[in-house]
């Protein structure tokens, strides 16, 4: 049950006797008039001034308590909210009669957030301070705050409560900043180029625009099955044929696949489509994107990951096929051809599905040879056609399509192709699909999407369109190595009690 800790109920009867005292524990009439960041700007000077105080300006902070030290008549407080950390320092004899003993001592603690009124000095030990005169209980906490040397140490915690762990941690509070950032700059960077924003559907008739498994849910109105958007990307070509020419969305997906360092079942993207344009217009728009990011996020180039340093200047492009020799040390003699891969991955003691097909085979040994070698950003391009069932085929190589996808530190951050626009193609790739779900050759193969079909017959613009994923985007800018760090709140086991809520068994 919830507040049985001793430590908790204690904390209940402090705000009970605040009540009696005639103090609001949850006040909602704060007079806060500068956040601490700029009150420690603007009150440099005083570090100058003979006195090293200045009793004729007045501020008022307010932040929640981070540490509290009380030394009879007087305290010093360390008061934090978004922007920073001020100590303060309270004396008996600067507040009202009988509030420092009967009020401030005895029920003002750790994880309360007040507001607090006074002139700025600076200490004895040369720290920038306020002098309070007036002190206003906002909010009681009834639930302590973790030891503040050793914070929270369990990671699952962190996930579960990020309230607790955004209280503890201002580096975590940063890197949302970072991504919040990312965000804004992203949509401005589309908007200048002349992109329009649009939405579209979260629930799909047609779970389609990727290879994934749905999530599915009913729409009680209509008395039908949805599936909870996997791509947008069926529905913003759609918005090509009607005749827009540069659309994109920062868009919300869903994927009904397992959890990992870089996989949650919902995540960010960004996924836009271009008229008139190429995927090697989109890799050279790429680069002009990230130089942007860099420019406005004040960032170097060059930027750690772990153990590794990735340059984000130095960009490449490999075709895929080749980069199973060049990269990925697979013999040059067996990548085209389906048996002798399934021999080499049996010989190297790999799992393989022969109901696979040669494509689907390249991207297996891709994934096991390749991928994690790729740290500085690498256009992989000259995708087979058996994987990439919306793209277009290459005019000179119909076995492969006009597709890359970009890694950096060995992970995959986009996805871009120059559109598959002839409807009886884009017909044929569908029923191809669904012939290797029904030989489980792909249980994630697309769905047939009639009605895309339709509209690609009235005719679509040639065009090119791109995903990139703005989750781990994030993770590199921030050297995060779990997308659960850069999620404010990540997809979690339930825990027990979860679970008998719900009636359901563990695991």
């Amino acid at each position: 049950m919830l507040f049985e800790n001793k430590y908790i109920q204690q904390r209940i009867d402090k705000a009970d006797r605040l009540r009696d005292l005639g103090v609001n524990p949850y006040a909602n009439n704060s007079d806060r008039n500068t956040t601490i960041s700029k009150y420690l700007n603007v009150n440099t000077d005083i570090f100058q001034k003979e006195d090293k105080r200045d009793e004729n300006r007045h501020y008022t902070v307010a932040g929640r308590i981070k540490f509290f030290r009380l030394m009879g008549k007087a305290s010093f407080l360390k008061i934090e909210d978004e922007s920073g950390i001020l100590q303060i320092y309270v004396a008996r004899d600067n507040l009202p009669e009988g509030f420092y003993n009967d009020i401030f001592k005895k029920n003002v603690e750790v994880g309360d957030i007040i507001e607090v009124s006074g002139y700025p000095f600076v200490t004895n030990k040369g720290e920038l301070s306020l002098h309070v005169h007036d002190l206003k209980i906002l909010t009681k906490s009834i639930s302590p705050l973790p030891e503040k040397y050793h914070g929270i140490q369990d990671k699952e915690l962190r996930y579960r409560q990020r309230y607790l762990d955004l209280i503890m941690n201002s580096q975590v509070r940063k890197t949302f900043h970072v991504r919040s950032k990312v965000i804004s700059l992203t949509r401005r960077f589309f908007e200048d180029k002349g992109f329009l924003e649009v939405e579209t559907p979260m629930m799909h008739p047609i779970a389609g625009g990727a290879n994934a498994k749905p999530f599915t849910t009913h729409h009680n109105a209509l008395n039908v099955d949805r599936f909870l958007r996997i791509a947008p990307e069926l529905y913003l070509k759609r918005c090509i044929v009607g005749g827009f020419e540069a659309v994109f969305e920062i868009n919300r997906c869903f994927r009904n696949e397992g959890m990992d360092a870089t996989h949650n079942p919902e995540f960010t993207s960004i996924e836009f489509y271009w008229a008139y344009k190429t995927y090697k217009d989109l890799i050279e728009l790429t680069k002009e994107y990230f130089e942007y990011l860099f420019e406005h996020l004040d960032l170097p180039t060059t930027l750690p990951y772990g153990e590794l340093e990735i340059d984000f200047t130095k960009f490449s492009e490999v075709p895929l096929i080749e980069s199973l020799t060049s990269i990925g040390g697979v013999p040059a003699d067996i990548t085209e051809d389906k048996d002798k891969i399934i021999a080499f991955m049996k010989e190297k003691n790999l799992d393989v599905n022969e109901a696979m097909n040669l494509g689907q085979l390249q991207g297996e040994l891709f994934d096991e040879y390749v991928e994690d070698k790729l740290i500085n950003p690498t256009f992989i391009t000259e995708y087979p056609v058996e994987i990439s069932p919306l793209a277009r085929r290459n005019d000179e190589k119909p076995h492969l399509t006009d597709r890359f996808e970009l890694f950096i530190a060995g992970k995959e951050i986009a996805n871009a192709f120059s559109e598959l626009n002839d409807p009886l193609d884009q017909l044929g790739r569908f029923e191809g699909q669904m012939a290797a779900k029904e030989s489980g050759g792909d249980d994630e193969a697309h769905e047939m999407d009639e009605d895309f079909v339709n509209a690609l017959s009235y005719g679509m613009a040639p065009c090119a369109g791109q995903g990139i994923g703005m989750d781990r985007l994030v993770m590199m800018l921030t050297n995060e190595h779990s997308i659960r760090d850069v999620l404010l709140f990540p997809a979690m086991k339930p825990i027990k009690h979860e679970i008998d809520l719900h009636g359901e068994e563990e695991d």
